[in-house]
């Protein structure tokens, strides 16, 4: 099993540094990772670290807590894209699904969608599983299993709890192939995400992502 080729390298705490970022960029590019994860305000620069490689950048989209409006979104979307970014992941209204408003996320993720894949970009949509209740999350899967979404993501790390096996292979039952589940916060080993992969999880977000490989490598993995 290559793990590398399932993680996004992630570095989204507040205090990042340019510096901080260029060392995520290389480690990524040393490692051959699918992916680097960094704020906007840093999509540039990487884009220029990572261009010409294959490990592909990403960024986050209403980040951390998905109370922007969707007009914001799509424009934070469009602005990263015009930076570079060719993976957006974004985290839906959690305020509105816990009010039950499931037509304004549908109206959220249309506008979104109408802006990424226009420019043949991915789109990673961010639930928070750790603090939805399990019908909460089958209904995520039914709405955003209709949308030409590319992943389904667990969390952003900051919230209380972050990527269960349990959600994940909730999500996996529910929803179609052609859609990837992104498992993501609390992940620092390489047994956790031995078992992510094995509930059904296409892609990692994790920032201990050289620890993760150096186990896998000292068991024999790749």
């Amino acid at each position: 099993m290559n793990i590398a080729s399932y993680i996004d390298h992630t570095l989204l705490k507040q205090g990042a540094t340019k510096s901080e970022i260029q060392v995520l960029c290389k480690e990524a590019l040393d490692a051959g990772f699918a992916a680097v994860c960094v704020p906007p305000t840093y999509v540039h620069e990487s884009a220029e670290i990572l261009n010409g490689s294959q490990v592909a950048l990403a960024t986050v989209i209403g980040f951390p807590f998905g109370y922007h409006l969707p007009s914001v979104k799509a424009m934070e979307a469009e602005m990263a894209i015009m930076g570079g970014a060719e993976e957006l992941d974004m985290v839906i209204n959690i305020g509105a699904l816990k009010n039950g408003n499931w037509k304004g996320l549908e109206l959220e993720i249309r506008e979104i969608l109408e802006v990424v894949k226009l420019r043949g970009k991915k789109l990673k949509v961010i639930v928070e599983s750790g603090i939805l209740t399990e019908d909460e999350l089958r209904k995520c899967c039914e709405l955003y299993g209709r949308f030409n979404i590319d992943y389904l993501k667990t969390s952003t790390g900051f919230a209380e709890s972050g990527a269960k096996v349990a959600d994940v292979q909730l999500m996996r039952s529910l929803l179609p192939p052609h859609i990837g589940i992104k498992a993501s916060g609390g992940i620092r080993s390489f047994a956790f995400v031995k078992e992510l992969i094995d509930a059904g999880a296409s892609r990692i977000g994790c920032s201990a992502s050289k620890k993760i490989l150096e186990e896998s490598q000292s068991i024999g993995g790749v």
